[in-house]
């Protein structure tokens, strides 16, 4: 069954889907990653792919910019394709002790968008990630000696412009990343009863005005992209 957004056909999409915003990004991760890899939707050219990782069938596709985006595929991807786990793998904007490269799993996220508080009465949400899905992450990049820092975002609606002291909030918060879509997508994720999280890369710092170059942000997120994947396979037999 195709959405306005989703051309996949109804058994074409895994229960497991990983989700960047780019859907370049997307493309890449499936072609080096996923075996069997499959095309399974290209409307609006937001490009998704279906394949396995090590046997366990897994898609990914792009989500788009902003939490408007992301919560209308999340939300088709659940109630329409029956996804379970929605896995964000993205870039962010590095506040405070944070240097590029560093992969930040975000634990909870604030926002200035207005979008949770319409569904919630206009009450902050407590919008935060799946506590299952958190703990084998850090536990995947504990074995694997993988540094990773766990801690809040925040996702803004605006990337040019908006408040001028918001770094420093964040830093006096002890918020490590900014980026613009995760609040939404555990909104959407408490709301619809799926499991959500949040790995990100800081491509920028926002204070220090340093930045990943562009074709590293397309294709230089491998080491954050294995370790999601690597965390989300089942559990050995026995």
């Amino acid at each position: 069954m195709s959405t306005p957004h989703l051309d996949a056909a109804p058994d074409m999409i895994a229960d497991t889907v990983l989700l960047p915003g780019d859907p370049l990004r997307a493309r890449h991760m499936a072609h080096e990653f996923l075996d069997d890899g499959r095309e399974v939707n290209t409307r609006r050219n937001m490009l998704g792919y279906t394949g396995f990782y090590r046997g366990m069938r897994v898609s990914v596709m792009g989500s788009g910019m902003g939490i408007p985006s992301c919560a209308i595929y999340a939300i088709e991807l659940a109630r329409v394709f029956g996804v379970r786990r929605i896995v964000r793998v993205g870039t962010c904007g590095g506040v405070g002790d944070i240097e590029l490269g560093d992969l930040l799993l975000a634990q909870v996220a604030s926002t200035d968008s207005n979008f949770n508080r319409l569904h919630f009465g206009g009450h902050d949400l407590a919008a935060c990630a799946d506590f299952d899905l958190m703990r084998a992450v850090v536990d995947t990049a504990a074995a694997q000696a993988i540094g990773l820092r766990v801690g809040g975002v925040f996702s803004t609606d605006c990337f040019h412009g908006g408040d001028p002291e918001l770094a420093a909030r964040l830093q006096q918060h002890r918020i490590h990343g900014i980026e613009m879509e995760s609040a939404g997508l555990y909104g959407v994720a408490m709301r619809e009863g799926f499991q959500a999280l949040s790995v990100l890369t800081v491509s920028d710092h926002v204070q220090r005005g340093t930045h990943m170059p562009a074709m590293q942000r397309e294709q230089g997120l491998s080491r954050m992209t294995a370790l999601v994947l690597d965390s989300l396979l089942p559990a050995p037999a026995g």
